[in-house]
């Protein structure tokens, strides 16, 4: 290589880096990613202290990384790099065929058993049925790559009945079920199709009969659904998911306690079809507290799902029973779930997570109280 060359291969790669600096500083800067579903940082305000502690450097660096020019396609062509010399794993979510899953890393155990205690103590006060999901990385094991680390979520199943819980098998129906689409193939959760069946198991569990799945219509409301693992990864050739909703609104009512105050709400909130995170139109996604009525249910009971957002895509099944169904997400919901369980009439408590969400959870150390 003659110096001429080298030289103007530095000046072309100078160019290149000057040039997307003028870029990054012509752009406004982006306060949301779409893609990625999520806050993006924002410069940080200087201060002397941050800047000896060390923090201001790494608050800079990551306003840098988030508000790169033409992040998300960067993102984008580095996984397809990666591809191409045979990686299957993705900022830990590994690409199996045409769809995505994400391992489950082995748990802090003093945290499981402390969240397991928890649900006890909540038993102890009142009526308790658990009933713990498990992911694609357990029921599609085979898909996995070679070796490819996973913690058994078999494990926390056998624990939870060792503290002596009353258990939902979701675990077993989903097997039954596991050569149908019951997971989306671009987000973690399950499909309104799992969903169905995870209602049928609790229908089970407390001893009813659940609904047979040619009593639903279902819509699809959505063909262009990527989740939270398309974006987690940067895999983004694949095709995206389909929405479908099974559940008739017809005589139901939904509230919601957004801003401590309950507000008229929907058990579909399709504003979030034109949006990136699809799967917040179960419910309207997060909140503290969300009630749904059925005045014609069959069962003139009260039943409480404290939960995760797997439950969103299950409660409208379940509120086609029960006189009422509540919802707490503890991430919102500071309050004792046995009060809350007893000042409402609540007659039966069912505590629903996914497995991940679970063993990572450190909120449902408050079902406690």
């Amino acid at each position: 290589m003659t110096k001429a060359y080298s030289r103007f291969l530095t000046i072309l790669f100078c160019l290149f880096l000057g040039g997307l600096l003028v870029w990054h500083i012509i752009l406004p800067d982006a306060k949301h990613s779409e893609v990625e579903n999520r806050t993006l940082a924002q410069f940080p305000k200087f201060s002397w202290n941050a800047l000896v502690e060390g923090s201001y450097a790494k608050d800079v660096e990551a306003y840098f990384a988030d508000q790169f020019p033409m992040r998300d396609a960067w993102i984008g062509v580095k996984a397809r790099a990666e591809q191409a010399i045979g990686k299957q794993e993705f900022n830990d979510v590994y690409l199996c065929g045409d769809r995505l899953v994400s391992a489950v890393p082995i748990p802090d155990l003093a945290l499981v058993e402390r969240n397991l205690a928890s649900v006890q103590k909540l038993a102890g006060r009142v009526p308790v049925m658990v009933g713990l999901i498990p992911s694609a990385a357990d029921i599609w094991q085979e898909k996995l790559p070679s070796g490819a680390p996973s913690w058994n979520q078999q494990i926390l199943m056998d624990q939870a009945e060792a503290f002596g819980l009353k258990m939902v098998d979701f675990r077993a129906v989903l097997q039954r079920h596991r050569q149908e689409p019951i997971f989306y193939r671009t987000d973690h959760h399950w499909t309104t199709l799992g969903a169905y069946y995870g209602y049928a198991a609790v229908m089970r569990a407390l001893g009813g009969e659940p609904l047979r799945m040619d009593m639903f219509t279902p819509e699809t409301v959505s063909k262009t659904f990527y989740g939270t693992l398309y974006s987690q990864s940067g895999v983004h050739w694949l095709k995206p998911d389909a929405i479908e909703f099974w559940v008739p609104e017809d005589g139901l009512t939904v509230t919601s306690w957004r801003t401590g105050k309950p507000q008229p709400s929907m058990l579909y909130d399709r504003l979030y079809l034109d949006k990136k995170d699809k799967y917040s139109a179960f419910l309207g996604g997060n909140q503290p507290i969300c009630v749904i009525e059925n005045e014609n249910g069959e069962k003139q009971e009260k039943l409480l799902l404290v939960r995760d957002s797997y439950s969103d895509a299950l409660a409208p099944f379940l509120a086609q029973h029960y006189k009422e169904v509540h919802l707490l997400d503890l991430r919102y919901y500071r309050g004792s779930v046995a009060a809350y369980a007893e000042t409402q009439g609540i007659d039966q408590v069912l505590v629903i997570y996914s497995v991940p969400n679970f063993i990572t959870d450190r909120n449902l150390v408050l079902v406690g109280r």
